[in-house]
């Protein structure tokens, strides 16, 4: 039990568990008085070395006066923290608030503070210090320290590191031996730049431990044939594992040293020799003591198949969670629960710890499956490559997470960006636990290589097993910033598939002018219509005619391929008839080979009713195992043995002609070509892969963030910070909202209160003729429709008629809460919002103000902070946008100022995290100039952690 010591109560939101530099995971919390004899116990493991290096001198033990030093403190102006791996300490850090000349002081006046660290010897080179840095770096400037000091003896090398490469701002001298560094503690470009450097290398290496692992137990491998533990035992076996297997079963009688060949034992515990990876497939009710005797065995990571969690409800939710506690406390990772398995078809690994019965054959795309069932339709489709389905590539590794308790897509995200046999990644995500920091990954891993991804539960709660954050955001607005990240979102898992494979093989495309050419002047006509509806820029169909050779095909694909005026060719081919009729073979070694002479631009194949032409373009890369091959498993099943079933496809996904066997593979010089039985699903992959072909170039050059010298940061943070004194969220009134705009160059035109027909007219006075009269009550309010405005009032009489008609019609000034505002000069209505969403991040939308947004929900979204480049395409991206360059003859307006406009407020919610939402309503974009008539901004404290914040996992 943590208690609090001495001035404060205990911080609980410090806590938090952290990857390693090898993949294993600690626990980072503060020290408290409770921590004595565990503070005793680590110093008495540190070595002399070490404990040289921290206090300078000889200091072989703790004082009774240490101790309690370093476990008391105030959480404040001294604060320790430890990374802890099951109960043990295996590292400290401390700070103490510090004033002028170095003496230990307290209260916000003294922003500085003094640092010191010490690592068992042990855990020294798992990047133990440089988390514990991260943390204690945050928690110092929760506490208003902005500056650390460190003393250091020259011989200390590794800890010098640890300070300079944190990337933070620095100042080193020398003085009586000793190294002094002093560093600013407010993050910077490359500080951040290290922290996610870390993080990936930390979080690719924990997931990278669980595939590829040495060494694998399947603990709960029941001692009659079938059942889950058992069939992974065999599909490890059969799918040629390199590494060395073993089956654990507690209930094994004396003597038993073997099942089903491999060796067996009665717990992971009396296996002789490490264990990386342990499968976990027992009832849920024994799981504790499996993690247990892991732990105990230093078991690296778990795939935990068992069911029972939080998908059945309240308490198995309870279940999960202290699952993922107890492996976390012996530094393990976890897959699952509920997982359907993992795979790895690496030759150096061959690991197939999945429930799919065949392993898969070795390709370059990578798989991610939250859902069971969707991951067996998934592998169904990569593994039976025939009958009209785009068979390019197999996989190189499969991660089916489950219930997502702890490793999730962001992990294995972090895996593929450096993983050189994943050239695309695939995944079926039904939550996004974390999505701010999903789309930073993504994002990055976009830049690299294509991200496909199908989203399930759009349009409802996520499944129970997944703990996921609240999103305020509809789904189409998550949709529209996960394309702006890179991702390429599609809708169904046969989408998936198609535009997956097309990207494994093929060139990205340089534009989309499209080429189609075919023996059917019909189905080349559906491409071309296809094509448009997708955007696409088609060249007019060449018809070949139905007594096309295969000769007709290479050299009219030459010629295409060649022509400098299209980006991607479309090959049409339906069934011929007659002597002279090509076969199937002959033409897809005829479309290969003109394909491979030019390999620069993208080749699909839509084929009606040729299931030979799909499986000799698809052969080259089948992953179905190919009989007599000396990688694959024997396929004849051995005796007593049962007969495995192939993979079926979910019963939910849509039905195609998939259901034939996977062909032989050709030649491996082959160029491989990718086929569809439709010309709408080729076309649709094609799209895609425009798109993100265009993103990759425009990503090459993302813009940048003005700096604007009239934006008085200082100052709207003062005004912010006296504005939350009085309450812990609230809406601004409209003084303090201008105020505030104001701090950054956004100026709202003034609305004057007018209760009274004469106040009306005195503020017309003051602000001069013309003018605006509005109710701005919220049933009227923005709704020029409903009659609630009146404008262009050029004199007080005219200002008078107005005002009662409005209170004849919409009733007393009380209920109408009129204004008075001078007239703008006149353009088109706009509105520019921002939003902190809990789940996603700070976004900006922009949309045509009125029925545009409000009824067609024509609006467009960037993620904060915004670039010039994302202002510029963010104005041109709602279907409404001709409306602001001189549609039908009107005049354009100034976008410009307009971009700068979304810029500032971008700045403004970038800069303070804690104004939430943003509103300006309306914004009118005149031909010269812009005038906002109409604005709001919110108010909350900030979290007290963000994205930018120390690394961490998810809590549990």
């Amino acid at each position: 039990m943590q208690t609090s010591s001495d001035r404060h109560e205990y911080p609980a939101h410090w806590e938090a568990d952290v990857v390693l530099r090898d993949g294993g995971t600690a626990r980072i919390r503060p020290i408290t008085a409770d921590d004595a004899e565990r503070l005793v116990s680590f110093y008495e493991q540190v070595s002399d070395e070490s404990k040289y290096y921290r206090f300078f001198a000889p200091y072989p033990r703790l004082s009774a006066k240490d101790v309690h030093r370093f476990t008391h403190h105030d959480f404040v102006d001294r604060v320790g923290l430890a990374a802890t791996v099951g109960d043990e300490f295996i590292g400290t850090v401390r700070y103490d608030r510090i004033g002028a000349g170095g003496r230990p002081a307290t209260g916000a006046e003294a922003d500085e503070a003094e640092v010191a660290f010490l690592v068992q010897d042990a855990h020294q080179g798992r990047g133990v210090a440089s988390a514990l840095l991260e943390h204690i770096a945050a928690v110092a400037r929760e506490r208003g320290i902005r500056r650390f000091a460190a003393e250091v003896l020259p011989a200390n090398t590794k800890m010098i590191k640890v300070f300079t490469d944190a990337g933070y701002t620095q100042k080193r001298s020398f003085e009586d031996g000793v190294v002094r560094l002093e560093f600013g503690l407010e993050p910077t470009d490359r500080s951040l730049a290290v922290q996610y450097a870390r993080e990936q290398r930390a979080e690719a290496r924990s997931v990278q431990r669980l595939l590829a692992p040495g060494a694998v137990a399947v603990i709960g491998t029941g001692r009659a044939p079938g059942g889950v533990g058992r069939s992974i035992l065999g599909n490890i076996r059969d799918g040629g594992f390199t590494g060395r297997l073993y089956a654990v079963n507690g209930a094994l009688p004396e003597g038993q040293k073997e099942l089903d060949g491999v060796p067996a034992f009665r717990s992971v515990r009396d296996i002789d020799g490490p264990v990386d990876v342990a499968v976990v497939a027992v009832p849920a009710e024994r799981v504790p003591e499996v993690v247990a005797d892991c732990g105990e065995h230093d078991v690296q990571g778990l795939v935990v198949v068992s069911a029972g969690y939080a998908e059945s409800g309240p308490d198995g939710r309870e279940r999960q969670r202290a699952l993922v506690r107890q492996a976390r406390s012996y530094g393990m990772r976890i897959i699952g629960p509920n997982s359907f398995g993992v795979i790895n078809t690496s030759p150096e690994v061959r690991l197939n710890a999945s429930l799919a019965p065949d392993m898969p054959r070795a390709g370059r795309i990578g798989l991610f499956a939250q859902s069971g069932a969707i991951g067996v339709a998934l592998l169904s489709r990569l593994h039976r490559r025939g009958g009209g389905v785009t068979g390019v590539t197999g996989l190189s590794t499969f991660v089916s997470s489950g219930n997502r308790a702890d490793v999730s897509g962001n992990d294995v995200l972090q895996y593929w960006y450096e993983d050189a046999d994943t050239d695309v990644a695939l995944m079926y995500l039904e939550s996004i636990g974390n999505p701010r920091k999903f789309t930073r990954l993504a994002r990055r891993t976009a830049a690299a290589k294509p991200l496909v991804v199908v989203q399930g539960a759009r349009h409802g709660a996520g499944p129970r097993g997944h703990a996921v954050r609240a999103t305020q955001l509809p789904h189409a607005t998550v949709s529209a910033l996960l394309r702006q990240a890179g991702v390429i979102r599609v809708d169904t898992i046969t989408d998936l598939v198609d535009a997956g494979l097309l990207l494994a093989r093929q060139p990205l495309p340089a534009g989309p002018r499209v080429a189609i050419l075919g023996n059917s002047e019909s189905l080349g006509l559906l491409t071309y219509d296809a094509c448009l509806a997708e955007g696409l820029r088609p060249h007019p169909p060449q018809d070949l005619t139905t007594a096309a050779s295969a000769a007709d095909f290479h050299a009219a694909l030459s010629r295409a391929l060649a022509d400098d005026s299209s980006d991607a060719v479309v090959v049409t081919a339906i069934p011929s008839v007659g002597e002279g009729s090509v076969g199937d073979a002959a033409l897809a070694e005829a479309l290969r080979s003109a394909a491979a002479e030019q390999p620069t631009k993208p080749v699909l194949v839509v084929h009606v009713e040729l299931g030979g032409l799909a499986e000799a373009l698809s052969a080259a890369t089948s992953t179905a195992p190919q009989p007599g091959a000396a990688s694959g498993p024997d396929p004849t099943p051995r005796t007593g043995e049962r007969v495995k079933p192939r993979a079926a496809a979910d019963e939910g996904a849509p039905a195609d002609d998939e259901g034939a066997p996977a062909p032989a593979p050709p030649p491996e010089d082959t160029h491989p070509l990718p086929a569809y039985p439709a010309a709408e699903r080729a076309v649709r992959a094609l799209a895609q892969a425009v798109a993100y072909g265009q993103w990759r170039r425009d990503a090459a050059d993302p813009g940048r963030v003005p700096e604007y010298e009239d934006i008085d940061e200082r100052g709207a943070a003062a005004l912010i910070e006296g504005m939350l004194a009085r309450g812990q969220g609230l809406t601004l009134t409209t003084e303090a909202t201008c105020e505030l705009l104001a701090a950054y160059g956004v100026h709202v035109h003034r609305a004057l209160p007018a209760p009274t027909p004469d106040a009306a007219a005195e503020a017309a006075r003051t602000l001069g003729h013309p003018v605006a009269l509005k109710a701005t009550a919220p049933h009227l309010r923005h709704r020029a429709d409903l009659g609630g405005v009146r404008l262009d009032l050029a004199d007080e009489e005219q200002l008078r008629r107005a005002y009662a008609e409005l209170t004849e019609l919409f009733g007393s000034p009380e209920e109408l809460r009129p204004v008075v505002q001078r007239m703008a000069p006149r353009g088109v209505d706009t509105v520019v919002r921002a939003v902190i969403d809990p789940a996603a991040g700070a976004v900006l939308s922009f949309g045509l103000a009125g029925a545009a947004s409000q009824l067609l929900g024509d609006m467009a979204h960037r993620l904060i902070p915004v670039t010039d480049r994302d202002a510029t395409s963010l104005v041109r991206s709602i279907r409404t946008a001709p409306l602001l360059f001189g549609w039908r003859g009107s005049a354009p307006v100034d976008t410009p100022a307009l971009e700068e406009l979304m810029l500032r407020v971008s700045r403004l919610v970038h800069d303070h995290p804690e104004v939430v939402a943003v509103t300006l309503e309306p914004v009118v974009v005149a031909p010269h100039g812009i005038s906002v008539l109409g604005a709001s901004v919110r108010l909350a404290p900030p979290p007290a952690r963000d994205d930018h914040g120390p690394r961490t996992l998810p809590a549990y």
